[in-house]
């Protein structure tokens, strides 16, 4: 169990990133964090993954204080930001060091077979277009196994079709292992796509305003009116985030029909 409880950041320029963030993610869920630009999402996320510690309240993983990057949580960045000096195959490998060599291989293997670049084992990065470059980070990031995995923004600046197609392999490798997943996204269909739960952030400082649970079966279509109806009611909860009039929502909104 992740648990986030009164989450806060303060910078040391006075900037309140954050306030009183607070979730309990089970292993396995898929959480998409949306919100207005300035609303502490990366922030968040860094809080997360124990690379900006929180000025206030606290980061738990299986009852353990997350105060530094941990073992059991991976993160993927918008940039693959992969090793230009290693191959595809050793730059999944990377983070596989402690595994004897064969076993390490097998993984390595089983990886770029599952995001479709087997073919690409001995390529160098800048070989790669961008949709490939950032299925190499999504296989980097899930080989070595981790409890909980972090993604902000991962497919941004792809195209939209490139981007659905990562949606949809990100989502296969997830199925192997079920790591609890949480994405930070400006994208509604991608949050609709993927997401067990949608939270949505309210901006200055950062804090949820509304958390929006998806029961929609995968694979999910994103033609039905039901993908349609949970799409109108996140963009609605995001034009209410951003109106400082509006009182966060008291009651969690469920949408769809049984995931």
């Amino acid at each position: 169990m992740l648990v986030l409880d009164q989450v806060g950041k303060t910078y040391p320029n006075g900037v309140r990133a954050l306030e009183n963030f607070s979730a309990r993610i089970a292993l396995g869920e898929i959480i998409a964090i949306i919100g207005g630009s300035g609303c502490g999402k990366s922030t968040l996320l860094r809080a997360i993954c124990g690379l900006d510690r929180a000025t206030t309240g606290s980061v738990t993983l299986d009852y353990n204080a997350i105060t530094a990057p941990h073992e059991k949580i991976g993160i993927i960045f918008q940039e693959p930001r992969l090793l230009p000096w290693l191959s595809v195959a050793d730059n999944i490998g990377f983070g596989l060091g402690g595994l004897p060599a064969s076993e390490r291989e097998q993984r390595v293997s089983r990886a770029l077979a599952r995001v479709g670049l087997a073919d690409k084992a001995h390529a160098w990065p800048r070989e790669l277009s961008g949709g490939q470059a950032q299925r190499v980070a999504i296989a980097r990031a899930l080989v070595p196994s981790p409890e909980v995995l972090l993604l902000d923004e991962p497919f941004s600046a792809l195209d939209a079709f490139t981007r659905a197609d990562l949606q949809d392999h990100l989502l296969d490798l997830w199925a192997d292992t079920k790591p609890t997943l949480v994405l930070v996204t400006h994208d509604v269909d991608e949050a609709v796509v993927l997401a067990d739960r949608i939270m949505v952030m309210r901006p200055r400082p950062g804090r949820l305003f509304e958390e929006i649970r998806v029961d929609l079966t995968r694979p999910r279509d994103r033609s039905s009116s039901a993908f349609e109806d949970v799409k109108h009611q996140v963009l609605a909860s995001l034009d209410r985030s951003l109106n400082r009039a509006v009182r966060p929502a008291d009651n969690l909104l469920t949408v769809g029909d049984g995931i």
